[in-house]
């Protein structure tokens, strides 16, 4: 009998021992999974607070596009106003010269007036970058000049401008607009000029 309780005790003993390490391996597996569905939230609060950051950003940059976009029309539409500012003096001489010369009928008076305004136009001009370049007696420049005619000339070197039909002028270093002129040729027998184009002194 005795022998039979030791044997019973033994094996209560072995069906516990399993018993018990089921329970510590479930414990530590549901502890497991806790941090994983902490982890979890913390990522998804993470990624949902990018995602309104970004769209918070997307907005802005659109909101940014409409105000350049804006900005930029108002700057075409505008780009002139301080010039025209400038000039509004110039056209109140021209006007008032034109009045004085129609009442008064004095030609030296009206010239001397007008060459004025010419001047005071000329300044406001070369202020905002914009100069007139020489052109007469200089060799032909086909990045200057636009050749009108070719003339019979023995007193200059073929190729020299002799004559500015209209001026050329320069925006800061560019040429805005190219002088029209006309150019010398060797002499002929015929006295007839003949006509040319910028081609001609390529």
């Amino acid at each position: 009998m005795a022998d039979d309780s030791k044997t019973r005790d033994k094996e209560r003993t072995e069906n516990q021992q399993p018993q018990d390490g089921n329970e510590d391996a479930n414990g530590e597996g549901t502890q497991r999974a806790a941090e994983l569905q902490q982890k979890l939230e913390e990522a998804k609060a993470t990624a949902e607070m990018c995602r309104d950051q970004l769209l918070r950003k997307a907005a802005e940059f659109e909101n940014y596009k409409r105000r350049v976009e804006i900005d930029q029309v108002n700057f075409v539409k505008t780009a002139n106003e301080s010039l025209l500012g400038l000039l509004l003096p110039v056209l109140d001489d021209l006007s008032r010269s034109l009045k004085s010369g129609k009442e008064q009928k004095n030609f030296d008076a009206f010239y001397k007036g007008v060459e004025l305004i010419q001047n005071k136009f000329t300044q406001v001009l070369e202020g905002q970058g914009l100069t007139a370049f020489d052109s007469l007696g200089k060799p032909f420049d086909v990045d200057l000049h636009d050749a009108l005619l070719q003339v019979p000339r023995e007193d200059v070197p073929p190729g020299t401008v002799v004559e500015e039909v209209e001026r050329g002028y320069k925006l800061y270093d560019r040429v805005l607009r190219h002088a029209k002129v006309v150019v010398s040729a060797e002499p002929m027998d015929s006295d007839e000029p003949k006509t040319s184009d910028r081609n001609d002194h390529r």
